[in-house]
């Protein structure tokens, strides 16, 4: 019980983290291009290494382990299997809602009447990354400390992509960093199905199989959400040294782990 708290508290943070974008816009400190461009460049450096060097290599460890034949093989399917699930869960999000389709995360403010629906995407696109905090958590907690804090980093632009439309139809600034916070909760409740769907096949098998496909995810959530957000700041060189930066971190921190 003591390491399925330790992992849902993992989701939980990294969920909750949404809430301090809507705090933000509450107190009406808007974070500045450069540090959006750098964190979410951070962020997408910490995920793409680690779903690459640790997640996918875990993967096929497991999978080997099973018995299954080539599991390289397998573990690649499962990899491109994590990518087309939440391409299709983004596909499925109208372009004029979806908080990740603007050229800057703060250009939400241009979507009063969808303030709602806003809210609902970015549950959307939470609720896998919510899955994968909480199935490495469960796995090893240290390891899982900076997926949770790239998670949370980048889920601070998504609190204010939120906040600021609901502020606006709503009138009310608390209403809408509440609404954000909500917004963030769709990680935890993605950790809690996850886990009761897959309790019963859990075994080396099983997490080889959603270690590779949580690694597609990640890679994907990377590289179509956190770089393109970054970048389009107008700050492209402090994206991609943030990015280089969260490689080099994620990299020490595998090596001292080791």
């Amino acid at each position: 019980m003591a390491e399925l708290a330790v992992a849902f508290g993992f989701s939980l943070f990294a969920g909750l983290s949404t809430g301090l974008g809507g705090l933000i816009v509450a107190l009406k400190n808007t974070p500045s291009q450069r540090f959006l461009a750098g964190a979410l460049g951070l962020s997408a450096g910490v995920m793409v290494f680690v779903s690459l060097v640790e997640l996918l290599p875990e993967g096929v460890d497991g999978l080997s382990e099973a018995g299954r034949s080539r599991p390289d093989v397998w573990a690649a399917v499962a990899f491109f299997a994590g990518i087309a699930l939440i391409a299709v869960i983004d596909r499925f999000v109208p372009e004029e809602i979806n908080p990740h389709e603007g050229p800057d995360v703060r250009a939400a403010g241009r979507m009063r009447r969808v303030g709602v629906m806003t809210a609902l995407a970015i549950a959307i696109h939470n609720f896998p990354e919510g899955f994968a905090t909480f199935f490495v958590a469960l796995q090893d907690p240290a390891f899982a400390l900076p997926i949770a804090v790239a998670i949370a980093i980048h889920n601070i632009p998504e609190g204010i992509a939120v906040a600021v439309p609901m502020r606006e139809a709503t009138g009310s600034k608390w209403r809408a960093a509440w609404w954000a916070t909500l917004s963030g909760l769709a990680e935890p409740l993605g950790a809690v199905v996850g886990y009761l769907l897959l309790r019963p096949f859990i075994g080396p098998e099983a997490l080889g199989v959603v270690f590779a496909a949580i690694a597609g995810v990640m890679v994907f959530v990377s590289i179509d959400k956190l770089l393109p957000t970054a970048i389009e700041t107008g700050r492209h060189h402090t994206a991609i040294y943030g990015f280089v930066a969260g490689m080099a971190v994620m990299a020490v921190s595998l090596l001292l782990l080791a």
